[in-house]
């Protein structure tokens, strides 16, 4: 039986050895498949099904520690399926005030579509003076950008007594941080842009069920919309698993490095990250997560300080999203729609070595606070 992450992640959805085949089959570009008599059979038409998303999705199903996964063109539009296809008019969501703030900007969707939306913050478990009456709890740990931490197992029990499904965004800590369906979730969900493909060259997202009817209008939803992903970013996705335990490691421990370094530095407030035994959600986190994640957020004491901080590092690039292998670190706040204070950073660790990582931020922040 393989229990080992790095050796479930090297293998996952890869075929039985065939003499003279490769280990990973190459991308099925294909609209449309030959197709006689009767409509039947696993492929059919290129919106539905694509070899190349079948190894993916079991790949994925497997790290999620078993179910039915979809893929999709980007984790928006699975974050979308998850939702969309399983409300309707008069229904009630409940999310994260929170949330990334593409999610939250469905809100207004959802309530021209004739849905109620009912906000509660991630920390201290707030979203569960709103279940009642839900079709839909959304929760979002750790939260993207501010990292708080909510207890999947107490909010989807509650949920289930009040007749709720309950959807995880698991973004940040991937099924290899974080198994949102053991912990009691319907779905999880997860942009794997990030951290799951992690090398920041492919746009795409899944989600997961171990409950068919969910699994099928999941995909219903994909077929309709036409969200699919393109076979080349299946492909680099399935690729790029092999190596996700190894990074995910690394990537870890600079967060915890690099968090316990910045403690206490002059120049910075707010320091998160829930790896920190002082974090306020690590209790929470260490309870449920068995990875703590690659972001490390703070706060400089104004936008041009933080904006000196950006422009000295060296190692690291200033670009938006998290999880790949290079370090990327952004002034959150220039996007607007977060509750973050302008000089408010989102720094994402990649797989660098941890001193040269370290001493390019400490150096950064010398600049930024001349």
């Amino acid at each position: 039986m393989v229990d080992g992450d790095s050796t479930r992640s090297v293998r996952a959805g890869r075929p039985e050895a065939e003499q003279h085949a490769p280990g990973l089959p190459g991308p099925t570009f294909a609209s449309h498949f030959h197709l006689a008599g009767e409509v039947a059979g696993p492929y059919t038409y290129g919106r539905d099904t694509n070899p190349t998303w079948t190894l993916l999705e079991d790949a994925i199903s497997e790290l999620e520690g078993g179910g039915l996964t979809t893929v999709f063109s980007s984790g928006m539009a699975a974050v979308s399926a998850a939702m969309m296809s399983l409300v309707s008019s008069g229904d009630t969501v409940v999310m994260p005030d929170d949330c990334y703030q593409t999610s939250r900007a469905l809100r207004d969707r959802l309530e021209s579509y004739g849905v109620t939306v009912r906000m509660a913050p991630t920390a201290g478990n707030a979203q569960l003076n709103e279940v009642r009456g839900a079709r839909l709890v959304w929760l979002e740990t750790p939260s993207n950008p501010g990292l708080d931490v909510c207890d999947i197992a107490r909010i989807a029990a509650a949920a289930h007594e009040a007749g709720a499904l309950v959807a995880v965004d698991n973004t940040l800590a991937t099924p290899l941080g974080q198994r949102a369906l053991d912990l009691g979730a319907d779905l999880a969900v997860a942009s794997d842009t990030k951290s799951l493909t992690g090398h920041g060259d492919v746009l795409l997202g899944h989600v997961t069920t171990r409950d068919e009817a969910l699994a099928q209008a999941v995909r219903t939803w994909r077929k309709t919309v036409g969200a699919i992903p393109g076979p080349m970013e299946a492909w680099l996705a399935h690729r790029s698993l092999a190596t996700l335990a190894l990074r995910l490691d690394r990537q870890t421990a600079n967060a915890l490095a690099l968090a316990t370094a910045l403690r206490g530095h002059p120049l910075l407030s707010g320091l998160r990250y829930p790896g920190l035994a002082d974090d306020p959600a690590h209790v929470l986190a260490a309870k449920q997560m068995s990875r703590f994640g690659c972001v490390v957020s703070f706060a400089l004491p104004s936008q041009d300080a933080a904006d000196r901080f950006l422009g000295a590092l060296r190692l690291v690039t200033e670009a938006t999203s998290f999880g790949s292998v290079t370090s990327t670190a952004e002034r959150r706040a220039r996007w607007g729609g977060d509750a973050v204070p302008p000089g408010f950073i989102r720094f994402s660790c990649g797989i660098e070595d941890t001193d040269d990582l370290i001493a390019d931020v400490l150096q950064a922040l010398d600049t930024a606070g001349r």
